[in-house]
């Protein structure tokens, strides 16, 4: 029985270790199965007020009526890294039409999480979620994950994984066109 845990206790820091290195799986789902932040898919977003860089607090439920992509991510993310500039260019396109790109950093300091967002040109709003109240409460498996709220403050789709422009406007596109 003894001898069951540590196997057990490995295979488990091998599949974490594999999503948080490599963002987890890399399509979208929905609520139609599986775990992490897609099983959340028709609940209720819950949100938290936490720093914003650049001084003040935010929260999602402060853009309430919006279409808000949140995306939790950390500076040592590779597929956070690469993911980066499409959110920065979704947000600059569809920001006009209410979409609220909100990068929520993950248990890092607004010094590290600043000086990030000022290298890669991030013009969106950066939250430093310094005890991963967000992540948890999404169900992040690794990172990066997105998670979409509708206008009505419901959970549309959650994401695990690095996505690109055109996955993150197929989500967000019909969500932006009905009002």
């Amino acid at each position: 029985m003894f001898a069951r845990v540590p196997v057990a206790v490995v295979l488990l820091g091998l599949l974490l270790s594999g999503c948080y290195s490599g963002g987890g799986p890399t399509h979208v789902v929905d609520g139609g199965g599986g775990g992490g932040p897609a099983m959340l898919a028709g609940a209720p977003a819950v949100s938290y007020t936490i720093p914003k860089l650049g001084g003040g607090n935010d929260s999602l439920a402060a853009h309430r009526g919006a279409v808000v992509l949140m995306n939790f991510w950390a500076t040592w993310c590779p597929p956070c890294k690469e993911e980066m500039p499409a959110l920065e260019r979704l947000y600059r396109a569809d920001r006009a039409r209410g979409l609220v790109v909100l990068g929520i950093d993950q248990g890092e300091s607004a010094a590290t999480a600043g000086a990030f967002a000022r290298a890669h040109g991030v013009t969106f709003p950066i939250l430093v979620d310094a005890d991963q109240q967000y992540a948890s409460s999404y169900v992040s498996v690794g990172l990066p994950t997105t998670v979409i709220v509708g206008r009505n403050g419901h959970v549309v789709k959650g994401i695990d994984g690095a996505q690109t422009l055109e996955q993150f406007e197929a989500v967000v596109g019909p969500l932006l066109a009905a009002k």
